[in-house]
């Protein structure tokens, strides 16, 4: 993918990909003091609109992630929603998008701190590639990497170090022959994927693992919640799960914005269910991609469009 000539907010200003450089030395490049997030935008061909999901609540986290790495972001909420939708305008965005802001340190020295040191931030959007191949299903195991623990790096905040954990885990797993891992916490139970939420069904009802658990509290899980709530009325609960409980488990599922709803079709060589979407897993994943492409009127309030009312530059 070729992001030379495509357009990003950086310094303060829009400029090309190939103009937003950074130094080797950089301090969020050496030493991982950054944070960000991901958003999801939707192309509705019909519409000939972009949807951006739940941009504010995205937003939202990032700034309380700048907090806990003792940085600031230098634009508001209400800011970072305006200039994000002008960067999807710029780009000319036509087809679903993936959108990485990002905060970090921007000292170009050697040593380890936080206070004292300059922040920059950045807006990089370009086309989503999918994650997973979300019809297949994933075949997962238990890794021997631990979730990293809230006493040593924020499990809250989206740390860009932090994820050497993930990278450790998910390449485990696929080294080993599967497709995912799933992490336990420090004291042994059940916390997330590699880069995405838990959810498991057991007996009609649905579980995930509480944010004691040191999972990031996903935003593509709150929603999964609300749909599970409102639409399915089925009973949802937030608890430890035990590793034992995800082979007795009927259904297991992934969230996130870049998995959406992905299911589980195996945890350690043990079939989850009949090996295929479950029941629940469906519905919500149909529920879901009703509201993230607009066709749910009720949900419209996650959708921030890109287009409307607004001139595309020229």
């Amino acid at each position: 993918m070729n992001l030379n000539a495509s357009t990003v907010f950086a310094q303060g200003r829009f400029m090309t990909y190939d103009d937003a450089r950074v130094g080797l030395l950089t301090h969020g490049l050496n030493y991982g003091t950054g944070c960000f997030e991901g958003i999801r935008g939707y192309w509705n061909q019909d519409e000939r609109e972009l949807n951006l999901l739940l941009l504010r609540e995205h937003f939202e986290r990032l700034h309380t992630s700048a907090k806990i790495l003792l940085m600031k972001i230098p634009h508001t909420v209400d800011e970072l929603v305006e200039l994000t939708l002008e960067l999807c305008a710029r780009n000319r965005f036509e087809q679903d998008v993936y959108i990485r802001p990002l905060c970090y340190k921007s000292a170009e020295d050697v040593g380890v701190r936080l206070m004292g040191v300059p922040d920059a931030f950045t807006i990089t959007a370009l086309p989503y590639t999918p994650y997973y191949d979300a019809s297949a299903g994933l075949k997962t195991c238990v890794s021997s990497w631990r979730r990293v623990d809230d006493t040593m790096a924020p499990a809250r905040a989206k740390i860009t170090g932090a994820y050497v954990n993930s990278a450790l885990a998910k390449s485990e797993a696929q080294m080993n022959g599967f497709d995912e891992a799933i992490m336990l916490s420090n004291d042994g139970h059940v916390a997330e994927g590699s880069a995405a939420n838990m959810f498991i069904v057991r007996n009609g009802t649905l579980f995930t693992p509480d944010p004691t658990q040191n999972v990031l509290e996903g935003i593509t899980r709150r929603a999964v919640l609300t749909l599970a709530e409102n639409e399915l009325r089925i009973p949802v609960v937030e608890r430890m799960i035990d590793r034992s409980e995800l082979y007795a488990a009927d259904e297991i599922f992934f969230t996130g914005t870049a998995a959406g709803i992905t299911f589980v079709t195996a945890v350690d060589h043990r079939q989850v269910g009949d090996g295929r979407m479950g029941p629940v897993a469906r519905r919500l994943r149909e529920l879901y991609e009703s509201a993230v492409n607009g066709r749910a009127p009720k949900y419209r309030g996650w959708l921030t469009p890109v287009y409307a009312n607004r001139r595309v530059p020229a």
